[in-house]
């Protein structure tokens, strides 16, 4: 492999506590945001009505804006790229699609002349159904917390590196919901993908450190855990940023060039590539000693 960072010796125990301050700043400010805020869960929790039209000619989302005001209803706009083509969501409980979706066309009709529309798509999600599908969700993310901890404790013979991996995978999700929260960005069954794939990618390069751990382990049984981890870190170090910059670069083309539909999915696997990358080299390993340390 090409090594961009040549052989480091970087003390990242030594500077652990650090590493959890700014970890738990950044949890914090996120949770604060969700007090505060809470979090803009998408039709396909809250339920709602979704009304997709396409103009003739390109439009202004804030003329879009402006025609919904006049209607009194308050819909969340999404912008395709050819600013012709919009999606309108309404959320609430409403039981008739029709009527809400009636509404927005004659709004525009009125509002927007001289520039016809044609409906793209009209549907609606019930309260019961996004109800169903946020307890899916959750059931999705415990069940991927838990296998993983199995796997790992397996894999390493040692329940405390499993913990540690979920740690830093939970750092990594939680750290990415604050920047939603933050951003007020829409949170739908793409972006819970997204989160599943931001844990996966995670654990995947912390997986690669505690190898190494292991590895050094019976090549220099010893070694203060300390020492043999900043050595597994710092050995690892290249492949770890090199992997996480390929990525980075792959998902900010997609969120400046992907458009208004990705653009949710993009900022959020970007959140958590910036995370991941930082709780791999940062936060598990930490953990693991500052456990271990406490269990002796």
């Amino acid at each position: 492999m090409i090594k961009f960072i040549h052989k480091t010796s970087i003390d990242f125990i030594a500077k652990r506590f650090t590493f959890f301050v700014i970890s738990g700043f950044l949890i914090l400010a996120g949770f604060i945001s969700m007090g505060i805020k809470g979090l803009n869960f998408g039709l396909d929790f809250t339920g709602g009505t979704l009304l997709q039209v396409k103009f003739e000619k390109p439009v202004k989302i804030q003329a879009i804006r402006s025609a919904m005001k006049k209607t009194k209803l308050k819909p969340n706009i999404q912008e395709f790229t050819d600013h012709k083509a919009f999606a309108l969501k309404v959320k609430g409980s409403q039981e008739n699609v029709n009527d809400v979706a009636e509404r927005i066309i004659i709004g525009l009709k009125e509002n927007i002349k001289d520039n016809p529309f044609i409906e793209e798509q009209r549907d609606y999600v019930g309260p019961i159904v996004g109800r169903d599908l946020a307890k899916k969700a959750i059931f999705a993310m415990i069940f991927a917390l838990f296998g993983i901890i199995v796997y790992i404790a397996f894999r390493f013979s040692n329940p405390v590196w499993g913990a540690a991996g979920v740690a830093a995978l939970a750092h990594d999700v939680l750290i990415t919901l604050g920047a939603l929260s933050i951003t007020n960005r829409e949170i739908d069954l793409v972006i819970i993908a997204a989160l599943l794939a931001i844990g996966g990618y995670s654990i995947n390069d912390t997986i690669v450190i505690f190898d190494r751990m292991r590895e050094n382990t019976k090549k220099f049984p010893k070694m203060r855990l300390a020492e043999l981890i900043n050595q597994s870190v710092n050995e690892t170090l290249s492949r770890t940023i090199i992997t996480s910059l390929t990525t980075f670069i792959v998902v900010f083309i997609l969120y400046i060039f992907g458009g208004h539909v990705i653009n949710n999915f993009a900022f959020a696997m970007m959140i958590g590539c910036l995370s991941g990358t930082y709780s791999t080299i940062a936060i598990a390993s930490s953990i693991v000693y500052q456990w271990s340390k406490r269990g002796r």
